[in-house]
């Protein structure tokens, strides 16, 4: 099921996505082309993993991870679907990273690798988008350069009860329509379940929570102007604009 949140002649709707349609409360049917999108649901804690992909390591010239790499990711920085993404003045090098996002369904705390899949409400799909010019290693979490108002856009949908292995996914991106970004979920370092275990060993997960599960190989530039496309095989598509900070 594709769960979604949306604005229709004023009222908000929290419906499901189905045959093209978003269908409301009601089953009264709406263009997808003709609402304002939300975000699916309220996410609680926003945590992002970095590194989690031996190819994007390797494309930054970075060394694996010897345990799942951690940062914040703020609320503040959601966008939804359609949303607009800011470019900040004088950026030299922004870029995109298509995620799968794992939303937590109810609470964890020292949960095992093999029962960790159990505590997952969904899936949707994440841009962690970054200004690479604000990333050094000296400093860890890239808060400036990834906690930016509008630089987490996530959505459309919260897919429940339709991945039966978060393992086996294709992942993609496009910019303006070109292809940048190719990866699979099968590649990750870290699985979603070890790092629900590495997570919920330390800090309890609630319901929502949200963990951004890193990107693939195939970042590149964006600009103001441009539109980023981001799929995820089984959980839609995301996409946003850039326009120039004020």
């Amino acid at each position: 099921m594709k769960l979604c949140r949306f604005i229709s002649k004023g009222r908000v709707h929290q419906g499901v996505y189905r045959d093209g349609l978003l269908l409301d409360e009601a089953g009264e049917a709406h263009d997808p082309e003709g609402v304002t999108w939300l975000l699916p649901f309220t996410p609680g804690k926003v945590i992002g993993v970095a590194l989690n992909y031996a190819d994007h390591a390797e494309e930054l010239g970075l060394s694996r991870p010897e345990e799942p790499a951690l940062f914040w990711k703020p609320n503040s920085s959601l966008l939804p679907h359609k949303g607009v993404v800011r470019y900040p003045q004088g950026a030299e090098y922004m870029h995109y990273e298509v995620e799968l996002a794992v939303v937590v369904g109810r609470p964890m705390r020292k949960v095992k690798v093999k029962d960790a899949l159990d505590y997952v409400l969904g899936y949707t799909i994440a841009n962690d988008l970054v200004v690479r010019d604000y990333v050094s290693n000296t400093f860890r979490p890239p808060i400036r350069a990834k906690g930016r108002d509008t630089f987490g856009p996530l959505g459309p949908f919260l897919v429940v009860g339709e991945v039966e292995d978060p393992q086996n996914l294709v992942l993609r991106a496009y910019v303006n329509g070109e292809l940048r970004q190719e990866g699979h979920t099968s590649r990750m370092l870290y699985s979603v379940a070890e790092l629900l275990e590495y997570i919920s060993e330390f800090m309890t997960l609630e319901p929502y929570d949200v963990i951004l599960t890193g990107t693939p190989k195939g970042i590149s530039r964006v600009f103001p102007g441009d539109v980023m496309r981001l799929e995820i095989q089984g959980l839609g598509a995301l996409e946003n604009p850039i326009e120039e900070e004020a």
